[in-house]
């Protein structure tokens, strides 16, 4: 089988996202029989070639100051897309409501391959996030859901993903599949946990609590921090140890200093050895995000026997019984501080849950992908019947062009005050490179985007009219 893998990220950028598309990428390749092909935008700097399997790196806008850290793809970029189509998938997953879904479905009208997405962030508060005004989140909220549902098989990583999808206005049916992790099961040596932490304070006897992922506020990390201040207040001895980089950082470093040598930043860790080491030598890993949808990072502390305080009724939860396979709390600096004061009494009552976990919980990138594989050769099969084509005339709208760069024009044409100077170039970079893919194409794609230059025109004017 030929399969294309597309994400708006991929390393250098290193997220959970990333981290589920080079584990597809990585196993599916191993299969006997598979070829496979990821598409994203390009990086500089970037070696793409030292990978077993064939990368694309397609023409991307610098758009790290509006989003911090990512770049955006140019879905458009002619001579990538050619040797994307050269490929000729038989399937293409898209991991990415936004560019990687725009280009599988220009993909798929070339090729006739079917799509399949999954839905890994809550999108809505990353939108949240970069815009303020509730009319422009709405539209690119409109936007992304319409990508969605031109797809022909939609994927969550959890029940909890699959409601805020709904909940965002989809329509459609969607099927959970979970991702694995790439730790083995089982716990590091000693010997690999003395090389990995013998630089750092960590007293025998003492609990170790653990964090890793971005250091982003969003993801809870004050939470993390309230509880240490009243743990301190207390009197109670422990180190927590934040385990990642970030663009909050430096603030929780500042915050964290009253605190002493009880709060531990090692920064990122790549080896993926040394950081399964950072988990079995942990007593606790403290999770309170509400943002993530999945929070594979919970699993991989299960891998190691290590179990995980979570907020009730987030994503993370899900599979999770308080006191068997994990902790859940409410979502308050409080509610963990108290909760860690009364478990620590008793840690080996601690351990025996995080040994629950990796027993109840832990599910590998190889059980994960195989079950997609499946489900792949599933949609094959609904395309050979040719029952594709029904969902495909329900969203017929969705499938013509005209209508979805118009919308994406009509959202950017409605917060021309609260973009940055340099935006200007880069629509007038977009709107030709838009126009070349169009003259190059060989479908009637060309036919299709004459309204989204009209609709781009009008935003280079308002652009003009607010510089």
């Amino acid at each position: 089988m030929k399969i294309s893998l597309l994400n708006d990220s991929f390393p250098p950028v290193i997220d959970g996202v990333a981290n589920v598309v080079m584990n597809y990428a990585s196993i599916l390749h191993n299969m006997e029989g598979n070829r496979v092909m990821v598409a994203t935008p390009k990086y500089p700097n970037t070696n793409y070639y030292q990978y077993p399997y064939l990368v694309i790196p397609y023409q991307s806008f610098d758009t790290t100051q509006v989003v911090k850290g990512y770049r955006a793809g140019n879905p458009f970029a002619f001579r990538e897309f050619q040797d994307m189509k050269e490929f000729d998938p038989d399937i293409i997953h898209s991991h990415c409501p936004v560019s990687s879904t725009v280009l599988a479905r220009l993909l798929r009208r070339e090729t006739g391959a079917p799509i399949v997405f999954t839905y890994h962030t809550k999108f809505d508060v990353d939108i949240a996030r970069a815009v303020k005004a509730q009319i422009i989140q709405k539209e690119a909220i409109s936007v992304l859901v319409s990508n969605i549902e031109a797809c022909d098989d939609v994927w969550v990583v959890s029940k909890g993903a699959g409601e805020n999808l709904k909940s965002l206005g989809y329509e459609g049916e969607y099927r959970v599949m979970s991702n694995g992790v790439d730790f083995a099961k089982g716990l590091s040596s000693d010997a690999q946990v003395y090389e990995a932490t013998k630089d750092y304070d960590l007293p025998e006897g003492i609990p170790v609590f653990i964090y890793v992922g971005r250091i982003i506020k969003y993801k809870g990390l004050s939470l993390i921090l309230d509880a240490c201040e009243m743990l301190d207040k207390a009197g109670m001895d422990f180190r927590m140890v934040f385990v990642g980089s970030g663009p909050d950082a430096d603030e929780l470093k500042d915050r964290a200093t009253k605190l002493g040598g009880k709060v531990i930043f090692t920064g990122p860790i790549y080896d993926r050895e040394v950081l399964k080491a950072w988990n079995t030598r942990a007593d606790l890993f403290l999770f309170p995000s509400v943002y993530d949808t999945n929070g594979l990072v919970v699993r991989e502390a299960a891998a190691c026997g290590l179990a995980s305080v979570l907020i009730k009724d987030s994503c993370a939860s899900e599979g999770i019984t308080d006191g068997r396979n994990g902790y859940i709390i409410e979502e308050s600096g409080k509610a963990m501080a108290d909760l860690l004061m009364r478990v620590c009494k008793d840690m080996d009552a601690v351990h025996d849950v995080g040994m629950h976990a990796m027993d109840e919980i832990y599910i590998s990138w190889e059980e994960s992908v195989h079950k997609a594989y499946e489900r792949y050769e599933e949609v094959l099969d609904l395309k050979a019947a040719g029952k594709l084509e029904d969902h495909r005339k329900l969203t017929a709208r969705l499938e013509d062009y005209s209508y979805l760069f118009e919308k994406y024009a009509d959202v950017l044409t409605r917060f021309p005050f609260d973009i940055q100077d340099d935006i200007k170039d880069l629509s007038h970079g977009l709107y030709h490179e838009v126009k070349n893919f169009s003259i190059n194409s060989t479908n009637k794609l060309n036919e299709k985007i004459e309204k989204f230059y009209n609709a781009y025109d009008k935003f280079i004017s308002e652009i003009d009219k607010s510089l």
